[in-house]
């Protein structure tokens, strides 16, 4: 039996899987803040596929996208004292395949990114977080440069802005950024920002200053740096960077990106050199400096984040393990705490509020 009691030195957070709904696909997991030590405090089956998860901002609510060809949006209740879930809500995203799940800061609404079909939804949240309606069902149209990926629209992420008034896409087949107007949960577009043919677009961050954005490039293993305007929901790009180094490989494929809370430092993950890459922020210009690339003791780290306390958990989806770095408070640096856990394909590190 899993122990349901956490402890005054532990720090937790669910974790998103590729298992199917006849198994545990949601587990949440605690980690010791001082030694990065991982167990598993309980878990959650009935979902297939489970490849990304959000909570609502009051904690109470966690929202899972299962990644399948009917897409859905599944809603939890949180236990207040043990953080169990239990299933409270199911809607169809009248989309394919549904790998990125997002809220706004107030609780209002949940924005979901259908990779497959191309497609993005707003679902508006009533006072308790419960999805009520799809307000807003967005389909995507065209091709990339990429005839072998970017045969069509594929919608990878969609991150509401902080004062709600933006909605942003990153659209891997389309090789552009999507901004959307947001109205009382209908999308209308406000511009396209195109990015290098080829590259495909999959993650943004926002940095702490808000003054400054990033985006993670798929298909070329670069990121994006960006300028950012709050007020106007515009970004202007300032330069590329890759995101590998001498630990390269045949293939590569960038997954995931963060800032960390001070603002100096920039994580992102490669799959096939199976790394993951720090680089110093210029504050005032947003220049990245490449300073290192660390492997992720596993493959296929598809997603991590940064913890309270200082640590970085990552995903190794090829090798079912979560693994714990220490990060430097003053570097930035990774180091390894020595511990890992075995999980069957993690592909997402959602921390409890």
């Amino acid at each position: 039996m899993n122990e349901q009691v956490q402890r005054a030195d532990e720090v937790l957070f669910y974790t998103g899987t590729y298992s199917t709904a006849e198994e545990p696909s949601i587990f949440l997991i605690a980690a010791n803040k001082e030694t990065g030590q991982m167990r598993v405090m309980n878990q959650m089956d009935g979902i297939g596929q489970p490849s990304f998860v959000a909570l609502h901002p009051s904690g109470e609510k966690l929202y899972a996208v299962s990644e399948k060809g009917e897409g859905e949006l599944f809603t939890y209740q949180v236990d207040a004292s043990t953080k169990q879930l239990h299933l409270i809500d199911r809607k169809s995203t009248e989309g394919a395949d549904p790998c990125y799940v997002s809220v706004d800061v107030e609780g209002r609404y949940v924005f979901v990114a259908n990779y497959s079909s191309g497609s993005v939804n707003v679902f508006r949240l009533d006072d308790s977080g419960l999805p009520v309606e799809m307000s807003a069902k967005i389909q995507h149209v065209g091709e990339g440069f990429r005839k072998d990926r970017q045969e069509g629209p594929h919608a990878h992420s969609i991150l509401p802005s902080a004062n709600g008034n933006f909605v942003y896409v990153c659209d891997l087949g389309l090789d552009q950024l999507i901004v959307y107007r947001n109205e009382d949960g209908k999308l209308s577009t406000h511009y396209e920002l195109k990015l290098p043919a080829g590259s495909g677009p999959r993650h943004l961050v926002i940095h702490p200053s808000e003054k400054l954005a990033y985006v993670v490039n798929e298909l070329n293993s670069t990121v994006t740096a960006m300028t950012y305007n709050k007020n106007r929901g515009e970004f202007q790009i300032t330069h590329h960077i890759s995101t590998r180094g001498e630990m390269k490989q045949d293939e590569n494929t960038g997954a995931d990106i963060r800032v960390s809370p001070c603002g100096r430092f920039l994580y992102a993950s490669n799959r096939g050199d199976d790394t993951i890459s720090l680089f110093h922020i210029n504050e005032e210009t947003g220049e990245l400096t490449a300073i290192e690339q660390v492997s992720t003791g596993g493959k296929t780290p598809r997603n991590f984040n940064l913890l309270e306390g200082g640590l970085l958990i990552a995903a190794n989806q090829g090798t079912n393990n979560l693994v714990s770095f220490r990060i430097d408070r003053d570097t930035g640096r990774l180091s390894k705490t020595g511990f890992e856990l075995e999980l069957q394909s993690p592909v997402c590190i959602e921390p409890l509020k």
